[in-house]
């Protein structure tokens, strides 16, 4: 009997870093070899950032709404009502709207890698916005760790050979309305009680992002494709480019489901040098400085020195919760990370 429990003990174990392991090598994947390529002139030449988000959430509702109200395949969680929906999930969708487009726009101007290194910003927005708004609580240790993460971001920027400042708005633009979505989640649905799983996000917040990036899209892309006489529409690209964004955030559910908060920080920031070094090997815009380096290094060391805080904070606050198998908690951390 104990040989079985250990057994299975090992089984779950083995099957948990097999999913980690799937979902760093997906979320790799996916980026290198659709949204940068897709949008790139020099690839498939589909250079409608504000399209091709629009098409993500679009593809991504109607499966949501497939596989939990068809199939029943996946649960969304309940207690959603009209009131929640207007005033929380639709500023929610709104500001992931304005991330993935300017994160997508920044493709056009800047590298895979150096948007990466920008994006270590996230954890300084994040505590910014967190203080302004009463969440976060301003402390010695916080101001040295925040102070790190700006330091390596500029390190890292000083050291771009083919900086394009254009790009570096877009991408924090895209840093800010992350930062935001992040704080109106903590305020507006953890406030009130609602828990919701990552394919309940999915489900309540692909459709009101839709329609938020379907405004603009009207007004600034539509005209040029217009113009263009064909879209360059690429169905059997689009379509697969999509379908690989929807199995990214299914496979970021099902991570969450299988490791712990610690287990999700620590392969997040393993993630981040893949993405930075496998970058500068698969595209020809990507050229790595040792101060590209040095700076991201100093970056993540106080991305690492955050993620240790905010796991001990939750340690104190929620014991119950801190154990290997993931929690509602968990879920939350990873979100970040999702559609990005």
């Amino acid at each position: 009997m104990a040989d079985l429990s250990m057994a299975m003990i090992q089984g779950f174990i083995g099957g948990s870093y097999f999913l980690l392991i799937f979902s760093i090598g997906f979320s790799n994947g996916k980026f290198f070899s659709n949204n940068k390529w897709v949008l790139s002139s020099k690839e498939i030449n589909f250079p409608y950032p504000l399209g091709l988000t629009l098409l993500h959430m679009v593809f991504s509702s109607v499966l949501c709404l497939v596989l939990t109200k068809v199939f029943k395949v996946l649960k969304v969680e309940e207690g959603m009502t009209l009131d929640i929906y207007v005033t929380s999930v639709i500023p929610i969708g709104a500001m992931f709207a304005m991330t993935l487009w300017l994160g997508n726009t920044a493709y056009l101007y800047i590298s895979v890698a150096f948007a990466q290194m920008l994006k270590a910003i996230m954890p300084v927005a994040v505590f910014i916005l967190g203080v302004a708004a009463g969440l976060e609580v301003m402390s010695c240790s916080m101001l040295l760790i925040m102070s790190v993460i700006s330091c390596g971001v500029m390190v890292a920027s000083y050291g771009e050979i083919n900086i394009n400042w254009v790009g570096v708005v877009y991408q924090m633009g895209g840093v800010v309305g992350e930062a935001l979505r992040l704080i109106f989640m903590e305020i507006f649905v953890k406030r009130k009680g609602l828990k919701l799983n990552p394919i309940s996000v999915m489900y309540y917040v692909s459709p009101c992002s839709a329609i938020c990036l379907f405004i603009p899209w009207i007004f600034l892309e539509k005209p040029k494709m217009d113009a263009n006489g064909t879209w360059n529409f690429p169905p059997l690209v689009l379509t697969l480019n999509s379908l690989c964004t929807f199995a990214l955030n299914l496979s970021v559910f099902l991570v969450i489901s299988h490791t712990s908060a610690l287990t999700i920080r620590v392969a997040g920031v393993v993630k981040d040098w893949v993405v930075v070094l496998l970058s500068a090997l698969l595209f020809a815009d990507t050229k790595l400085t040792l101060i590209n380096l040095c700076g991201y290094g100093i970056a993540i060391t106080g991305v690492a020195a955050y993620n240790n805080h905010k796991l001990k904070k939750e340690a104190t606050q929620h014991p119950a919760q801190y154990i290997p198998m993931a929690s509602s908690s968990s879920a939350s951390n990873k979100q970040e990370d999702v559609e990005r």
